[in-house]
């Protein structure tokens, strides 16, 4: 998604079922997309028995789509149910447009909202992963902070390197995490001594910050949005 002033406006596509998608869960299929910062540009509801292995709805429901895409102004295609990574390349190479599905766009409201550095570390290592699968061109930045010498071996395929820079970011990431959590243990043994810890548990929206924020006279972040704090 862009990080500028543009605002993304996304097209959705809602997936209803017999085994999913009730009213609640399209309403707030809605308001994780508004929680992203995206306008949305149209909405299309699609009721399946069965799902297409290849693209998820079948061909009759894409024409449709792709008619309406022509009317309408849009960076962006989100579907409501989980795509696997031939599903996404499929479907985008029908509709012609970036398609992403509710996992990454519940990643990427954490990237927006992480603070700290632990925090950005945990949500980029769980977008490697999520991603590592859909690999395709799109990891040069990975070399640029490697200096991009020697990274690819006598006769390596650009996706092999892709694919070998992806993991090593990967593991980079973990071993850096590891670090943090002992850091963290080691600090919580000396807490523990003086203090007791204290959580709030709950669903997203729920009024957690609220609640701490009245408990604590903190000024942590409020908002009505999915995911606002964390």
């Amino acid at each position: 998604m862009k990080t500028s002033n543009h605002k993304i406006k996304s097209y959705l596509v809602i997936i209803n079922s017999p085994k999913g998608s009730i009213e609640n869960d399209n309403e707030e299929f809605i308001s994780l997309t508004l929680s992203a910062g995206t306008v949305i540009g149209g909405i299309t509801y699609v009721n399946i028995k069965e799902f297409n292995r290849n693209t998820l709805i079948g061909k009759g429901k894409l024409q449709l789509i792709k008619e309406d895409l022509e009317a309408v102004d849009i960076d962006l295609i989100i579907f409501n149910k989980d795509l696997i990574a031939s599903q996404e390349r499929n479907l985008e190479k029908i509709l012609k447009y970036p398609v992403i599905d509710r996992s990454r766009l519940i990643l990427e409201i954490f990237a927006r909202r992480a603070q700290t550095n632990s925090g950005k570390l945990q949500v980029e290592l769980a977008q490697l992963k999520h991603l590592s699968t859909r690999l395709i061109r799109g990891w040069t930045h990975l070399e640029r902070q490697k200096g991009g010498i020697g990274l690819r071996g006598p006769g390596e395929k650009q996706l092999e390197t892709d694919r070998r820079l992806l993991q090593a970011r990967i593991r980079f990431i973990e071993l850096k995490l590891k670090k943090i959590r002992t850091q963290r243990k080691t600090n919580r043994k000396s807490r523990d001594k003086v203090m007791k810890n204290v959580a709030l548990v709950g669903y997203t929206n729920a009024g957690k910050s609220t609640l701490f924020n009245s408990l604590s006279n903190s000024k942590t972040f409020v908002a009505d949005k999915m995911f606002a704090t964390c």
